[in-house]
């Protein structure tokens, strides 16, 4: 006698990921960028006299924010994929499946600040949305999407 296959259900592959996936992805890409902004701040501290940098010094705010587009704009621009993506499998690209480009890359880094600056509430669009993409996805038309046969959450 054979047993039935017990396989989960193959889900669409234009879903993007669910929400403990993404935010596993976003937490291990912290780790990594906050290290670089350690290192990135290193950098400059000689500019400053070796001095912490004070608010009313728009400079440095502005260089942090470039150094993280940096960091995504480089990953999500060359393979789509940042390390804590592609630990977790999972690669951005347009909502057609193509490879973003930089200016892609740069709005959906720029609506990304902004999903995230009304308290969290465009990433948490994810969990009303039939596909599970987030303000930022639907506005910048690009997703995080599943490889090619890895397990989908």
């Amino acid at each position: 006698m054979s047993t039935p296959n017990k396989q989960k259900p193959v889900e669409d592959s234009s879903l993007s990921p669910g929400f403990f996936r993404h935010i596993a992805i976003i937490a291990y890409d912290a780790l990594l960028l906050l290290a670089l902004l350690f290192l990135a701040t290193a950098l400059v501290l000689p500019f400053n006299n070796g001095e912490a940098f004070s608010s009313s010094q728009f400079f440095f705010p502005i260089y942090i924010l470039l150094v993280s587009f940096i960091y995504y704009g480089w990953f999500w621009t060359h393979g789509g994929q940042t390390l804590g993506m592609k630990t977790w499998k999972i690669k951005i690209q347009t909502l057609d499946k193509q490879p973003v480009t930089w200016a892609l890359a740069f709005k959906r880094f720029i609506l990304a600040l902004f999903s995230w600056g009304v308290g969290g509430l465009g990433f948490l669009w994810k969990f009303v949305d039939k596909k599970r993409f987030t303000w930022h996805d639907h506005l910048s038309k690009t997703s995080l999407f599943f490889e090619q046969d890895s397990p989908k959450d």
